[in-house]
């Protein structure tokens, strides 16, 4: 049987021991409004990486306090973030994945409630509640959510210089990669998006006008990492919703990152407009990934509802994807990738020793 999924992959000077990698998934659980990791997130992404998973992606990670989704956010705006960041990268590699970490600034759709937690998930958070003012490339609200301001020249300089700072820091914290956050609605996928984007200065209009903020953000980063780091970007390849950003538009936006060194695009779908019919299902973004890879020739991987090994394995041979992620299943079994290995007839290799008793039958009826 194939087993494609535990083939090993090189990105720059970066091997990954197979394409089963764990997405950002955030989980709102710091402490104190501090932005810095606890016990939880060692268990929770080390988990991941006992578990067999190639490489194992930080959640979104604010590169500003007023750019994380809730207070509960990861952040890597200062360096005691950075060094408590710091165990969980060796936890990572002392277990055979490779670390990777999103950094994100969530614009219009920062200041809320966590997911869980609360009885209002998702809601603004109000001044008394320690909200903050949002920021995006106009000033257009996500749906019910407060209005936020739209950034002049000296705010798109200042986020610039944040998600490079953030960047040094998650180089020095010992990440193997790094990846830029720009779908799902937060501020980078909002300047794409006709929808969201209304300004008519440099940053706006047109397809290259409103990718201009994403370019320089590109850029910036790969100035201050090492040359041999892979540089990774989450896009959005749909909204799902008319004269919105589609395929066509992030197949060509991605072109264009290959140009300014991105190593390898995510491709997710959706997140900038409340409403919009998505077709849920099995893999139902995997043919946004296949499409982008086709047309800009720049590795891809592939995340959304892929639960079961042959369908992930189906994903990498016929080509949709380099690499598919795995969510949700890692969650509701942290052991996934070995399951996978052992039921595509791979080499046990990910298997950790202090566990291989525990996976003795199966392995004796290969």
């Amino acid at each position: 049987m194939s087993h494609l999924l535990f083939e090993p992959i090189t990105l720059r000077d970066l091997t990954v021991r197979n394409r089963v990698w764990v997405p950002p998934m955030c989980q709102y659980s710091v402490h104190e409004r501090d932005g810095k990791v606890t016990p939880w997130h060692l268990m929770h992404y080390g988990s991941f990486a006992r578990g067999g998973a190639g490489a194992v992606i930080v959640e979104a990670t604010g590169v500003v306090p007023e750019g994380r989704i809730s207070a509960q956010d990861l952040g890597l705006w200062n360096d005691e973030q950075r060094d408590a960041l710091v165990e969980v990268v060796e936890l990572i590699h002392s277990l055979g994945a490779a670390a990777g970490i999103q950094l994100a600034h969530a614009g219009r759709k920062a200041s809320t409630h966590p997911e869980w937690g609360t009885d209002t998930p998702g809601v603004s958070l109000t001044a008394e509640e320690g909200g903050w003012e949002t920021v995006a490339p106009s000033a257009i609200p996500f749906g019910e959510l407060a209005t936020p301001r739209a950034l002049d020249a000296e705010g798109i300089a200042a986020v610039i210089e944040a998600f490079a700072a953030a960047a040094r820091r998650a180089v020095e914290a010992g990440m193997d990669m790094i990846e830029i956050h720009a779908a799902h609605g937060y501020l980078l996928h909002e300047f794409l998006s006709p929808l969201s984007n209304h300004r008519e200065d440099g940053y706006g209009g047109d397809l290259a006008g409103r990718a201009r903020l994403l370019f320089e953000v590109v850029d910036a980063v790969r100035a201050v990492i090492p040359a041999g780091m892979p540089l990774l970007v989450r896009l959005s390849g749909t909204e799902w919703i008319e004269d919105g950003f589609d395929v066509e538009q992030a197949a060509e936006v991605t072109s264009w990152l290959a140009a300014h060194g991105v190593d390898m695009v995510d491709v997710s779908s959706a997140g900038n407009t409340p409403g919009a019919d998505i077709p849920v299902g099995p893999g139902y973004q995997t043919p946004l990934a296949a499409r982008i890879r086709e047309v800009s020739g720049l590795p891809a991987s592939t995340v959304g509802m892929i639960d079961d090994p042959l369908q992930a394995e189906h994903v990498l041979a016929t080509d949709q994807a380099d690499v598919v992620r795995v969510g949700r299943a890692f969650l509701r079994d942290p052991h996934w990738a070995l399951h996978a290995a052992l039921e595509l007839g791979a080499p046990a290799e990910e298997i950790p020793p202090q566990y291989v008793r525990a996976f003795r039958r199966q392995l004796a009826g290969r």
